[in-house]
């Protein structure tokens, strides 16, 4: 499971001296697993929230009743709120969030399987990407971690 990217991204972050907390829906705690991975991880890695109900979302996190309601939990406008609570309620300077739909269920006509939104907060702003990955709900939960954690790196070098 451990890539590498993993510790290249605690290397920046500790030398920027930044911290990140990650809110993950779609993915379990995989891209919180694969951070913890790397000694060292407590100078720069604060926590996660495991939000895969809709009230934890709101409660923990942040996000608005009317975004879920108007976007669902697997939008844009939800990762964006994810990624902004998770770095306001663990307190940290990046917020990465991932939520998506890794099935075999649960798709709709408009949000299929594999549809996936990552999105990073920090101090310069808030962004967004959107995925359409394949595979079994596995494969989309890998294939979610490594498109976040390369987010994250992509981040970290500019």
């Amino acid at each position: 499971m451990f890539s590498g990217i993993e510790k290249r991204i605690g290397e920046k972050l500790s030398k920027r001296k930044l911290t990140i907390g990650i809110a993950e829906s779609c993915t379990g705690g995989l891209i919180s697993h694969r951070m913890t991975s790397v000694p060292g991880c407590s100078d720069y890695y604060e926590g996660s929230v495991i939000s895969y109900s809709n009230e934890v979302k709101m409660r923990i996190l942040g996000v608005k009743e009317s975004v879920l309601r108007d976007f669902g939990a697997v939008s844009s406008e939800c990762a964006l709120e994810m990624a902004e609570g998770a770095r306001g309620s663990l307190g940290t300077d990046i917020g990465l969030s991932v939520t998506g739909i890794a099935g075999p269920g649960g798709a709709t006509p408009d949000k299929p399987v594999g549809l996936v939104y990552i999105a990073l907060a920090s101090v310069e702003g808030t962004s967004c990407s959107k995925f359409n990955f394949d595979g079994d709900r596995n494969e989309i939960k890998k294939r979610s971690s490594d498109a976040a954690l390369k987010i994250l790196h992509e981040y970290l070098l500019q």
